[in-house]
């Protein structure tokens, strides 16, 4: 129609990530819902030639200035979480009570593991069906305080793993930023992913489609800058690493790596 005009547009992770105020390199969002999402900005003209993470133009690219978007999805995340919910935890536990639980473990699950990869092929993994994995149960040592905790580190670890391939084409991450929502919820998660990955995590009350509705009013006019659009992010939580624990931690996730290289390599 005459007269009508697109002031912005955005696939859903570049829009998530546009609501986060992520817009330069260095910066990453986040998010753990029943898929999970890890998405970097570069300003480095390169891709992955597996096809493990994709690369595109991020929403404030231009021909002056790189900002190019890499997304990489773990399918096998927040759907892990949902299962041992329903199947393992009992009846009238919700999550936040499971988050209580998994604190009741120590790192690593007293050698317990789990990796998530039960929701389909992952293209992190060159496009490998995997299935979920529980190894190292110990009748006698776990418990579901274990299993609730394993659960959620093989989710961190599965988003370091990926991480660690987002480094090879120009992200490297000083601060990891999601919506106050799903396993963002839970201290043990925020706390393992941001010890194994050494990064910063900020928790903001907001979504994609508060991301959408800043982006049509920088693209109308009617904010004057990106600053200006973002002046009421409200941020809820910033949770930095201590590395008061980083051997337990990076012997929890070489274990679990170790695990996961002999299932794929079957």
């Amino acid at each position: 129609m005459p007269g009508i005009r697109i002031a912005y547009r955005a696939g859903d992770q570049p829009n998530n990530a546009f609501s986060l105020n992520v817009l330069n390199p260095g910066e990453i969002a986040a998010t753990a819902g029943t898929s999970g999402v890890v998405y970097g900005v570069s300003d480095e003209v390169k891709y992955d030639p597996a096809s493990r993470v994709n690369t595109f133009a991020h929403v404030n690219h231009s021909p002056e200035l790189n900002r190019l978007g890499v997304l990489l999805c773990i399918n096998g995340t927040g759907i892990q979480y949902s299962w041992l919910k329903q199947h393992l935890a009992q009846k009238e536990m919700n999550y936040p009570a499971l988050n209580d639980l998994s604190m009741k473990a120590p790192i690593g699950s007293d050698g317990l593991l789990m990796l998530p990869f039960g929701n389909g092929a992952e293209r992190m993994l060159g496009n490998k069906d995997l299935g979920a994995t529980i190894k190292n149960i110990n009748f006698n040592i776990h418990t579901s305080a274990h299993l609730a905790r394993a659960a959620q580190e093989g989710v961190a670890f599965s988003m370091h793993y990926g991480m660690e391939i987002m480094k090879e084409i120009g992200i490297h991450p000083t601060v990891i930023r999601a919506g106050w929502a799903n396993m963002f919820l839970s201290k043990v998660f925020r706390e393992t992913l941001a010890e194994i990955s050494g990064s910063t995590i900020e928790l903001y009350d907001t979504d994609g489609s508060i991301g959408a509705a800043n982006g049509a009013g920088i693209g109308s006019g009617i904010y004057a800058s990106f600053d200006e659009a973002f002046e009421n992010l409200n941020r809820r939580m910033v949770v930095e690493p201590t590395h008061q624990e980083q051997e337990k931690y990076a012997e929890a996730f070489g274990q679990w790596n170790d695990v996961l290289d002999k299932c794929i390599n079957i």
